[in-house]
């Protein structure tokens, strides 16, 4: 069995810029304390994401493909 690997805040927050082109260090912070982020752990002061945690809460919010902007308005 292969240990998670867990990313700190500020690696998991580059970690999903480059991934999907969004989120980032403070978003997680402000997520770790209003909710809606992803899951993460603590370990001692720092909190730590394990990647497909992140990959889950990124795709869940990535929505449908649009032709235009109006696409959204009409769901």
């Amino acid at each position: 069995m292969q240990t998670p690997q867990f990313l700190r805040r500020k690696a998991a927050g580059e970690y999903l810029k480059s991934k999907y082109g969004f989120g980032s260090e403070r978003t997680l912070a402000k997520l770790a304390c209003l909710g809606g982020g992803p899951l993460f752990r603590k370990a001692a002061n720092a909190a730590i994401y394990a990647p497909e945690d992140l990959d889950a809460w990124a795709v869940a919010k990535i929505g449908a493909p649009q032709k235009s902007t109006s696409d959204a308005a009409e769901a």
